[in-house]
């Protein structure tokens, strides 16, 4: 039996407010430059900042915009799928969730993996062998107990590992500043990388700026979400660009040629500016972003089981909670099930992620224009500006990035399939698995 749509789940005794929200939401869509040094080496400083200031515009506002109007008209926990359940039925609902948590795999098994990599560039003994994988499960283990504490210790949590793991990056670009005025900025001219891939580029910049949409997934524990949610993603998307755009600026201003950049090359930029101390400083900053970002995560994904279970669409025991109001079970569900992925050794396929997270983002971008239609009278603190038109405008950005980010990667291959083709048959097992679960709730109500 499937809860009344908006219908109040009591027991969340602590609730975020507004700081903590944006610093858990940093997390879910950034942690921070790493993972920056792709675009950097792709399509040098400058068309990588040009394009970290425009991408926002196109993929970033129009889906805070979306998750502004949704999160605070529908401030129920399972943020996504509950709209589109709302809007388009259980069926589209149970989709919506499938496909971010199916995404979900793929992109929480990579941050204990660079937890340990970043840690290897100083402790190679401490991560080698068997080592590295009990560092991986400590990490999964870390976040599962953080996140029992309840979403304000996450929320908390995730503000001051933001202010620890930045700290490096404030000594490292006021040395790039120092470095910049003594050589000239003549120099920087020597940044440009000898050969351009600005679909890489692009790609890789889509990936750095999404995830906007997770932080609805927890919107009863936050407090007054109708206010906090759209005050929340503004700041959020401030911090985000301005920790993507300062340090290229300040490194590109000292000289560093642009080809060095790639995955790791913070470290070397603060060795070669700072020496070994601030190079250490990046390394352990790396590691702690990695944790962070999985912990904020961890914080989104489990909400959405607990929420299914409520409407019988998963197993009711997925619905228990602590007295707190963490539903324990769906916590330590998901963990097992990420630690369990790490047994296998996923490459970062940004084709992957952007196919099932880009199909899960148009569903909201329906739910939006579908809820306009059929439900008028709702409430709704804060709308996208424009009217019908405004709504139906702010999607094509999006949805045309993501076409071209899919056409960038079709060359991309995981084991022998194509890497489109695996995305794609995840995606279809959707409605297998919907058919399967209906049955199994049928069977277990009779």
């Amino acid at each position: 039996m499937t809860r009344p749509f908006g219908s109040p789940d009591k027991g969340f005794a602590k609730k975020m407010r507004l700081l903590p929200l944006v610093g858990a939401t940093y997390f879910m869509v950034s942690g921070g430059p790493y993972g920056l040094e792709d675009i950097i080496g792709k399509a040098g400083y400058g068309r990588a900042v040009l394009l970290l200031l425009l991408i926002p515009l196109f993929w970033s506002l129009p889906t805070s915009l979306m998750v502004g109007e949704l999160a605070t008209a529908i401030p129920t926990e399972g943020g996504f799928y509950q709209w589109v359940r709302r809007a388009m039925g259980p069926f589209w609902g149970f989709q919506e969730a499938w496909l971010s948590l199916s995404a979900s795999v793929f992109d929480m098994a990579i941050y204990p993996t660079t937890f340990v990599l970043y840690l290897s560039h100083i402790f190679p003994s401490l991560t080698a062998g068997y080592r590295g994988w009990v560092l991986k499960l400590a990490i999964v283990a870390i976040s599962a107990a953080w996140n029992l504490r309840g979403a304000v210790a996450v929320g908390k949590g995730s503000v001051r590992m933001a202010f620890v793991s930045l700290s490096p990056f404030l000594a490292l670009m006021a040395l790039a500043v120092y470095r910049g005025m003594h050589l000239g900025f003549a120099h920087a001219s020597a940044g440009a990388p000898e050969t351009l891939d600005m679909s890489g580029a692009i790609s890789v910049a889509l990936w750095n700026y999404m995830g906007w949409d997770n932080a609805s997934t927890v919107a009863q524990e936050v407090e007054d979400p109708q206010r906090t949610y759209p005050r929340a993603m503004l700041w959020s998307a401030l911090a985000v660009m301005c920790v993507y755009t300062l340090p290229i600026l300040t490194i590109w201003f000292a000289g560093i040629p642009a080809e060095r950049f790639s995955t790791g090359a913070w470290a070397d930029a603060a060795g070669l500016l700072g020496g070994s101390v601030l190079a250490l400083a990046v390394v352990l900053a790396g590691s702690l972003d990695g944790l962070g970002t999985f912990n904020a995560l961890t914080l989104s994904f489990t909400r959405i089981p607990y929420a299914m279970a409520l409407d019988g669409l998963a197993p009711k025991i997925l619905a228990r909670r602590l007295a707190n109001g963490v539903p324990w079970a769906s916590v330590l569900l998901c963990s097992a099930g990420w630690a369990l992925a790490l047994t296998f050794t996923f490459e970062r396929l940004i084709s992957i992620d952007l196919v099932l997270y880009g199909a899960s983002l148009i569903l909201e971008f329906v739910a939006l224009l579908v809820l306009r239609i059929r439900e008028p009278e709702l409430p709704r603190p804060f709308r996208v500006p424009g009217g019908m038109a405004g709504a139906s405008l702010i999607g094509l950005g999006p949805v045309a990035l993501i076409a071209f980010a899919i056409w960038a990667a079709r060359g991309e291959t995981v084991g022998s399939l194509p890497a489109l083709l695996f995305a794609t048959l995840v995606a279809l097992a959707g409605p297998l698995v919907y058919v399967s679960a209906k049955r199994w709730s049928a069977r277990m109500a009779a």
